[in-house]
């Protein structure tokens, strides 16, 4: 079948307009003590990277996706090799080396989070629609693990916590809506669970064990995180002027550029990781609520073309992108309230940075292509899904 005219879903479009706004004035009120002698360089830069994503995502869109299933081999191959250039050539910052320069900085853990996605609904989509046994699903999910693992591996030593805590939940959701053994589920989640109880019960009854084992940069962000009061000034101090900020904005907010936590530069990366609190200082309870509502109306527009797409393959891919973004923004916003540990990822679509949006963009671009190639049957009928 193929696309309208103008390659573009309006309802995505429309809601990625209101993304764009939201974040050309957050990142202009939250970028001051980065860029007090040139207040818009990072305005400028973002408009760059926004007007540059669209046009990757109308140019993805134009594409037949079930094309891109003959080729997520070659994809993920290449995203492999991005991986493994890091520790060789890649770019360090604050301590981390998660970059290349390739003219500009990309981010290879970004590029990898969507080819390894394609990739396992790929799997997932050959392995058909119809529940599969306990032995098939085992053969399945080891080949997910198989192709997963090294990747993960890679991201996880640049270090990147977050991205990989991120890829393992979307991982973990495309296989749950799959037609995976329920029993499989089921163990994988026991697994996940069990982990999380082990951490808690370290926690609190062998924190010195738990510290040994842990990667040292990861302890005074937990620290940090469970008690920000008690290390206020030190390793608690950016999550306790965010809260700071987000509680003094109250119901409206102090108003554009009038939030004194931000503005001060008490708030630390307020244009990039932090960005929710410099939007909830200024704007309030009325403008974060109704940025959350965008991000709802988001993942609710990705369930519904999932819903009506006739081919397994565009189902997956959906459901891969709606883990991938409910994963950031649960975990951005949870960290800049207390709910969740700090970790490096960005705010989808709203925070400062050109490889986390361009590839927000794209995979945009991949979810209009599946829309915009499902047949319509009259009488309610539809292709039936292989």
């Amino acid at each position: 079948m193929q696309p309208r005219k103008l390659p573009i879903d309006y309802t995505l479009a429309f809601l990625v307009v209101c993304f764009s706004i939201f974040s050309l004035v957050g990142i202009y009120s939250g970028s001051g003590q980065y860029a007090s002698s040139n207040p818009m360089l990072f305005v400028r830069r973002q408009l760059v990277f926004y007007v540059i994503g669209f046009i990757l995502m109308m140019a993805v869109a134009y594409f037949d996706f079930e094309v891109i299933e003959k080729w997520t081999w070659f994809f993920y191959g290449v995203g492999m090799v991005l991986l493994l250039a890091v520790p060789l050539v890649g770019v360090e910052k604050n301590g981390a080396q998660r970059w290349l320069n390739l003219g500009m900085e990309i981010q290879p853990s970004e590029i990898m989070k969507i080819f390894l996605v394609i990739h396992i609904a790929m799997l997932l989509a050959r392995a058909g629609k119809y529940r599969l046994s306990f032995k098939e699903s085992v053969i399945v999910t080891s080949k997910i693990l198989l192709y997963s693992v090294v990747p993960l591996y890679l991201i996880f030593a640049q270090p990147d916590l977050g991205t990989t805590l991120m890829i393992v939940f979307t991982l973990f959701v495309m296989m749950f809506a799959s037609s995976i053994s329920l029993k499989v589920i089921s163990i994988l989640t026991s697994i996940g669970l069990a982990g999380i109880g082990a951490f808690a019960y370290l926690y609190v009854y062998q924190l010195d064990f738990l510290k040994s084992i842990l990667p040292s940069h990861q302890v005074p962000r937990i620290l940090g995180w469970l008690n920000p009061a008690e290390y206020s000034q030190g390793i608690g101090y950016q999550l306790q002027q965010s809260l700071l900020g987000i509680g003094s904005g109250q119901l409206t907010g102090a108003g554009f550029r009038n939030g004194y936590q931000v503005q001060s530069g008490r708030v630390p990366e307020a244009h990039t990781d932090f960005i929710f609190a410099a939007i909830g200082e200024e704007f309030g309870f009325i403008g974060t609520s109704i940025l959350v509502i965008l991000f709802f109306l988001l993942i609710y527009r990705i369930i519904t073309i999932a819903f009506h797409a006739n081919s397994l393959f565009g189902v997956y891919i959906c459901i891969g992108v709606i883990g991938l973004f409910t994963f950031q923004v649960f975990q951005n916003i949870g960290m800049t309230i207390g709910l969740m540990p700090i970790t490096g990822l960005a705010l989808p679509f709203i925070s400062y940075g050109g490889s986390a949006l361009l590839t927000n963009m794209l995979a945009l671009g991949l979810v209009t292509s599946v829309h915009l190639r499902t047949k319509s049957y009259m009488f309610g009928e539809e292709e039936t899904i292989e």
